[in-house]
C-alpha cells in the first residue's frame, strides 16, 4: 500500500467528505487519518489515505476531476513511526485579543524545537468586560532535547508581556 496525503479546500456544502471518501474507496483505498474543519463557509482538511500502488495514478486522476467542487493536492505520505509515543504538551492561551499572540506563542514553541500537531483558536466578544477575547489551544510534540523549565520560563514571559493567561499541561 502507498500512503498519500490529500489536502482539500473548497466552499462548504453537504457531501464533500462523502464525495472524497467515495473516490478513495472506489480505488481500493483506506481513509486512515484526517483533520477536517469548516471556517467562515470554507471547508478545509488534510487526509491520510493508503491505496494499492497500482491504483495511485487512477486515484489522483479522479480526485483532480473534483476540481471546482474541491481543490485537492495529493502528495506522498510517510508511514507512521513505530517508535514510542511522542511526548505531547498542551498550551492554552486566553486573554484580550491583540495582534501578535499567535506569532509570539508559535515562535516560542519553535525556538524550543516543539512541533505543533494541532491548534485551534477563536476570537469572541467578552461578555462582561466588553472588547474581544482571544483563546487558543495548541497541542505540540516535545523533543527529548527540550528543556521544560526554559520553555515554561519563555511562555511565562510571553504571558506577562502580552497580558494573557497561558497554561501548560
Amino acid at each position: 500500500m502507498t500512503t498519500l496525503i490529500l489536502t482539500v479546500v473548497g466552499s462548504d456544502r453537504p457531501g464533500l467528505v462523502a464525495t472524497v471518501a467515495d473516490v478513495v474507496d472506489a480505488h481500493g483505498g483506506n481513509w486512515e487519518n484526517s483533520r477536517l474543519a469548516e471556517l467562515a463557509g470554507t471547508f478545509a482538511g488534510v487526509i491520510e489515505v493508503s491505496v494499492p500502488a497500482e491504483r495511485v495514478d487512477a486515484l489522483r486522476g479522479e480526485l483532480s476531476g473534483l476540481d471546482g467542487l474541491l481543490t485537492i493536492a495529493v502528495q506522498p505520505g510517510t508511514a507512521a513511526s513505530e517508535d514510542a509515543s511522542p511526548v505531547r504538551l498542551t498550551v492554552h492561551v486566553l486573554g484580550n485579543d491583540r495582534p501578535g499572540i499567535v506569532r509570539e506563542v508559535s515562535g516560542a514553541l519553535t525556538a524550543h524545537a516543539l512541533t505543533i500537531g494541532s491548534m485551534t483558536s477563536e476570537v469572541r466578544d467578552a461578555a462582561m468586560a466588553g472588547g474581544r477575547l482571544f483563546e487558543a489551544t495548541v497541542v505540540a510534540t516535545v523533543p527529548a532535547s527540550a528543556d521544560p523549565d526554559a520553555l515554561r520560563a519563555t511562555l511565562e514571559r510571553i504571558a506577562n508581556d502580552l497580558q494573557v493567561d497561558i497554561t501548560i499541561n
